[in-house]
């Protein structure tokens, strides 16, 4: 890519005036400006959901599917061609409710892909319900005495499983994220980044009562220590430090073995398979009666 005026894509927006998506689409734009990827090389993934309409407003490849279901669609763009770089953006209904268990196990398989999740703790395009991150005791346009039972700890779970990135950003500082991004994109493996996107329609709280309570991670922060990383993530629900909270060498990459037997390239350039070699893969299971 080269100017965020090149790569934005003029349809109209389907977003509320002044929401904080629009400081995640263009922070994503400058990412992938700053680390050069030209539109042809760039797929964007997403589900369901306000957030998951940012694939629509830029210039690249995009796959929006059913609820919940980005992640397995990511995987498997992923492994058919490893030269795209592949972006999951989706909300945290999308991400952490319905489509929660593919992005467990999502951390555990350590695709090469970025996952970016617009997290406002509310089902914005539902009209405000609780999502998996509305905090305990919180009243929504559903639960009108507050949610009853505590938020998810994604980003601990994240750790905890072995995620080798994982990130928190916040949509109101577009300098910081844009470079979060890059950060996250450029590294191998899963990255995760969860992005605090205050909802200003179906919201609690305004945009200044999180500027009041996002806070950088500690500079003596050791990203490596798991145990360090797991207690930011857990840190109270009115703070949130913004920053790498943990980051390791990568684990062997999902399908790597595959692809050293298959090659690089993308799965439709490469030759046929003979007729033989499938017969035989298919004899493997076969049922011996005997």
């Amino acid at each position: 890519m080269t100017t965020t005026h090149d790569d934005h894509n003029p349809i109209e927006n389907q977003w509320c005036p002044g929401c904080p998506n629009y400081g995640i689409l263009r922070a994503l734009e400058r990412a992938l400006v700053t680390l050069g990827r030209a539109p042809h090389e760039v797929c964007l993934v997403s589900g369901i959901g306000q957030a998951a309409k940012l694939p629509h407003y830029l210039r690249c490849h995009a796959w929006n599917g059913l609820h919940g279901r980005a992640i397995p669609a990511a995987i498997g763009i992923h492994v058919a061609n490893p030269a795209l770089t592949t972006i999951v953006t989706s909300g945290d209904g999308d991400l952490y409710g319905e489509g929660g268990n593919h992005l467990l196990h999502a951390f555990r398989r350590n695709p090469d892909i970025t996952v970016i999740v617009h997290d406002n703790r509310i089902y914005a395009l539902t009209k405000g319900q609780a999502s998996p991150t509305t905090p305990r005791g919180e009243p929504t346009r559903l639960q009108f005495d507050g949610v009853e039972i505590e938020p998810a700890q994604i980003l601990a779970t994240a750790v905890v499983h072995g995620c080798t990135f994982v990130a928190r950003g916040f949509a109101g500082d577009l300098e910081g994220l844009s470079i979060l991004l890059a950060r996250a994109i450029a590294h191998p493996g899963l990255s995760f980044v969860d992005v605090i996107q205050p909802c200003i329609t179906w919201g609690q709280h305004p945009l200044a009562w999180y500027r009041e309570r996002v806070v950088p991670v500690p500079a003596d922060h050791d990203a490596t220590d798991r145990g360090a990383a797991v207690s930011l993530a857990l840190d109270t629900p009115d703070r949130f430090p913004v920053g790498v909270l943990y980051e390791v060498a990568a684990r062997p990459v999902f399908a790597e073995s595959y692809r050293a037997r298959v090659g690089d390239g993308p799965l439709a350039r490469l030759p046929r398979t003979e007729r033989a070699a499938i017969d035989a893969r298919l004899a493997a299971f076969v049922v011996n009666k005997d």
